[in-house]
């Protein structure tokens, strides 16, 4: 049957336009129900979703059999009791789900992953085109009234359907918390509750009720309490608003260091007012971190500076807005008139940008109190108040809490519990908390994903010789740190018959077994890298490729693309090609190996024989880029040794780099840069490369001013002239202090981002003095590889392209998903870093080492121990100790404590522990042993926090007991 739908649309000019579409609607959609007699089976062939006999929680309100239907608003805020195992036989609407698609894309995700689960029961019901169910719109009826009116239709419907089942009766019940759709609802005569009320009616799951979203009723909030915040203003004002520029349109930041202050990143391109400042509870507003909201500059004589002051919020005065103003008053006394910024206030929020975050909950003193605040591991976000029967269980446990609204008479938002982790401080639970904090996908890879891979057993055919050349004659070789299993890269060299010598850098085709567009490409550019962690690696692809199919192991055939070059003796390109290949690599080395191999005198095989001509080679491209201006900067990573049964770190030593290192990164970046230069020539406007901004002058202050301290001067002008001072800033008194400047230089470098080089014009990378650069030689980590390899086989036609590959908007956007997930992977490895340092020296006690101070501040020295490649924060102000006299001079830069003067670089002796006191931030501590300032008393200082470190060992034995 055919009918039509007309909507009123407006153009761009203004006009308004009828547009009347053709809508379908038939009579052979299935209900989804098992033992439906009445309806055809699934056009897929599938099973029937809805189960015959329903399981699921057994409820005091309906205790007969029974599916249930919920509503557009219900699905939007109750997905955490949605996705609960205990929840099944759902029925969600096309209707529902079509509205949930436009209002929020990530529960949108999340329903449709529920859907698919075939353990839960969930069934999607085309109600938009069954001719019983489908409602026209009537005049002068809201479209959200018209889709109340069609799940209303839709349940009545379902009821009258499965009476005819010859069985025994299923009744569908229809959730709703709106107050209005129930009470039509229950008029027309179909069993309605709100979710409280039915999720509160199961008998056996009373800890469910925590998981409900509390959803405040603007109305009621208002009778109650006291207003703290001044109201939001409506969408429809705030985009006036920001059109005529009274507002501006920015992503809040919170600080880390200050719960009274935030900054707001304004959107656009204007270099005025680029960065707002946010003072104070009432002009924070309820932002949340990475919110969009719109802002109102406040008159310049209102204008503050940024502070320099430390507040950490205790929750302990969560009523009393009057100390929170004091605490306000501190931040603009503490003003300096010249660091002046805009400043401003939120009116109003865009776009909430909320998320499920881990924390830990703090207890309420209240005996059987039922409300308490929630602490999030995150210092950015605001504790959040929860409803909870569990909190004995749930305390020193790691917790993950959604956030439901913030009422304007609330000092803390509103939530709800969704999950318990596990203990804090144990292991697996931490290594969660990290990667959810850093928003690491790290799920199992879904069946969908999946059934895109190879069949095994895996073999290369005739079709997938068509356009490769067969290499496997040539003597390629792996060089890896010990234990890789996904391995990207090989290398050859053999000199030809000219006298010359060729070079081959093979690199894994992981594109052959990605193809664009399926489920495994979608995850791969989701994911976008693949994150190492202490002892724990998260694949940017399933296992079967980056362990097996695409990793370049010894002794197996496997698909390349091969980047070979003909070169002279002294590392000059003659010339260069591309080819997809078969290779077979004839040994997997650690770079330990590999540098053996290189340095014996008796070995002279071919594998050791082609070693030697790359390393010979690779020594002089490496002259070559250092000479034109590539930076060797310094950073001090760590290795950790783990205990073979407990998995613990037993020794921590910064990472050794051979030769070989040197020798393999040399042809990475060659390669990189000659697939780059390959992919811009063929696609001027779409080529995917990777870019190193040089960074502003001001940021090079801190090292100029340390190596002045020490009588050497660095130039800063350009990256050639910065590398060439490097290279001569060495004190044979003091071989250390090299590496030290290399360090401090990294800190001052810019991020290398991904771009689209058809939205860019500035292509230099920075760090290696490269006009052109991209990432091509690490495609089982990394999917910019991938896209790179895509284009390159599409440019020595080895593949076709397909639409998005030479979209350059599209890839514009897949760059920002890019980048973003690399530096949430750096941070998260950091963190994994910093959380086995804290696991190395729980056992150690306190810790006696040499230590360099990097960085000097008004009332603490920063430190680096070359030891462990640790960094830390020596404090001179403790709580509730008398300060030490402090001067601080900014353009030595130095510190006098007391009478001893610190500069930066000098060579001091700290005490390192950890300080457990706090369970949710454990962190390492460090004491100043030498130079002894007077009054620095180091023993008191390290039996307080031994003795606080022991209070959690107490409360943990009162509840085994």
């Amino acid at each position: 049957m055919l009918t039509s739908r007309t909507f009123l649309k407006r153009t761009r000019a203004g006009s308004v336009l009828k547009v009347v579409r053709e809508h379908y609607l038939r009579d052979d959609i299935p209900c989804g129900a098992a033992a439906c007699p009445l309806c055809p089976p699934r056009p897929d062939g599938g099973p029937s979703v809805l189960e015959e006999r329903p399981s699921g929680a057994a409820s005091s309100l309906c205790p007969g059999p029974h599916y249930l239907l919920p509503d557009t608003n219900l699905l939007l805020h109750q997905i955490d009791i949605l996705e609960d195992p205990v929840i099944k036989n759902v029925i969600v609407l096309q209707t529902v789900l079509q509205e949930v698609r436009n209002r929020s894309a990530p529960v949108y995700k999340r329903i449709r992953d529920v859907i698919g689960n075939p353990e839960k029961h969930f069934y999607s019901f085309t109600n938009e085109h069954h001719r019983e169910t489908y409602v026209e719109q009537e005049q002068g009826e809201s479209s959200n009234d018209r889709n109340d009116r069609a799940i209303r239709v839709a349940v009545k419907w379902y009821n009258e359907h499965l009476k005819k089942m010859q069985n025994e009766e299923i009744q569908v019940i229809f959730l709703t918390n709106d107050r209005n759709n129930k009470e039509k609802a229950l008029q027309e005569g179909i069993t309605a509750y709100t979710c409280e009320e039915y999720i509160k009616s199961l008998i056996a799951n009373p800890d469910l009720v925590d998981r409900l979203a509390c959803i405040s009723d603007e109305g009621k909030e208002i009778e109650s309490g006291k207003i703290i915040f001044p109201e939001h203003l409506p969408l429809s004002k705030l985009q006036q608003g920001i059109k005529s520029g009274i507002y501006l349109q920015g992503t809040y930041r919170a600080s880390r260091d200050n719960y009274l202050e935030a900054t707001v990143w304004v959107h656009g391109d204007a270099e005025e007012n680029k960065e707002i400042i946010i003072q104070g509870l009432k002009h924070l507003n309820r932002a949340v971190h990475e919110d969009i909201v719109a802002v109102e500059l406040l008159a310049k004589d209102e204008w503050v500076a940024p502070s320099s002051v430390v507040l950490q919020d205790d929750g302990q005065n969560e009523d009393d807005v009057e100390i929170e103003e004091e605490k306000e008053n501190i931040l603009k006394i503490s003003d300096n008139k010249s660091m002046l910024r805009p400043t401003g206030k939120v009116v109003g929020i865009i776009k909430r940008n909320w998320r499920p975050f881990c924390g830990m909950l703090s207890k309420s003193q209240i005996k059987e109190a039922r409300r308490h605040l929630f602490t999030p591991a995150d210092r950015r976000i605001p504790r959040i108040r929860i409803e909870t029967r569990q909190a004995d269980t749930l305390e020193g446990q790691r917790i993950i809490v959604a956030i439901d609204g913030w009422p304007r008479n609330s000092r803390y938002p509103n939530g709800h519990f969704v999950k318990n982790l596990g203990s804090a401080g144990d292991k697996e639970t931490e290594t969660e908390v990290l990667l959810l904090e850093h928003d690491v996908p790290h799920q199992p890879f879904s069946q969908a994903v999946l059934s895109f891979l190879p069949k095994m057993p895996w073999s290369i055919t005739e079709k997938d010789m068509k356009y490769r050349e067969d290499l496997r004659h040539l003597c390629v070789c792996s060089v890896d740190p010990p234990g890789c299993t996904d391995i990207d890269d090989a290398l050859h060299c053999r000199e030809m018959e000219n006298g010359n010598l060729e070079v081959g850098v093979h690199i894994a085709d992981v594109s052959h077994f990605i193809r664009p567009g399926n489920a495994l490409d979608e995850e791969s550019a989701k994911r976008g890298t693949t994150v190492y962690l202490c002892e724990k690696r998260i694949d940017m692809v399933p296992e079967l490729l980056s362990s097996n199919l695409c990793s370049l192991r010894s002794n197996v055939d496997r698909l390349a693309f091969s980047c070979i070059w003909e070169m002279n003796h002294n590392a000059e390109i003659l010339k260069t090609r591309f080819t997809k290949s078969v290779i077979n690599s004839k040994a997997s080395l650690t770079y330990a190996e590999a540098q053996m191999r290189i340095d014996s005198a008796t070995m002279n095989d071919d594998i050791t024989v082609s070693l030697r001509g790359l390393n010979k080679l690779a020594k002089i491209l490496k002259k070559k880029r250092i000479d034109n201006g590539a930076l060797t900067l310094s950073s001090p990573e760590v290795r950790f040794h783990m205990d073979s049964e407990t998995h613990d770190p037993i020794d921590l030593q910064t990472k050794e780099l051979k030769e070989t290192n040197s020798m393999v990164e040399e042809f990475m970046l060659l390669a990189n840069v000659s697939v780059a230069q390959k992919i811009y020539d063929e696609f001027p406007e779409f080529a995917l490369l990777r870019k190193h901004p040089a960074p502003p002058p001001s940021n090079y202050d801190i090292l100029v001013k340390a190596a002045k301290s020490k009588n050497l001067e660095i130039k800063t002008d350009s990256a050639k002239a910065l590398a060439e001072s490097l290279d001569k800033a060495e004190s044979p008194a003091f071989p250390y202090l090299n590496t030290l400047l290399r360090i401090l230089t990294t800190r001052c470098m810019m991020q290398a981002v991904y771009f689209c080089s058809g939205m860019d014009s500035d292509f230099h990378h920075y760090g290696l003095a490269s006009p052109i650069y991209t990432h091509f030689t690490s495609p089982i980590r990394r999917y910019a590889d991938i896209i790179v390899h895509r284009l390159l086989a599409v440019a020595i036609g080895a593949d076709s392209t397909y639409p998005e590959l030479t979209d350059k908007h599209k890839l514009s956007d897949l760059c920002k998903n890019l980048n973003y997930r690399h530096k949430m992977a750096q941070y998260a490895q950091r963190a994994s870093v910093a959380f086995h340092t804290q696991l190395f020296f729980k056992t150690k006690g306190v810790v006696n080492e040499d230590a360099y101070i990097l960085f000097v501040r008004k009332n603490a020295i920063v430190v680096l121990i070359p030891k462990y490649g640790l960094e830390g924060t020596v404090f001179f102000e403790e709580k509730d100790k008398p300060t030490p006299r402090l001067d601080y001079n900014n353009e030595v830069p130095s510190l006098t404590v007391e009478d001893t003067t610190l500069h930066v670089f000098d060579k001091v002796k700290v005490n390192i522990m950890l300080d457990a006191s706090n369970i949710q931030h454990q962190k390492i501590r460090m004491v100043l042993v030498e130079p002894k300032i007077p009054g620095n008393d180091v023993s008191a200082q390290f039996s307080t926090v031994m003795s606080s470190n022991s209070e959690p060992e107490k409360k943990k034995k009162k509840l085994q007991e």
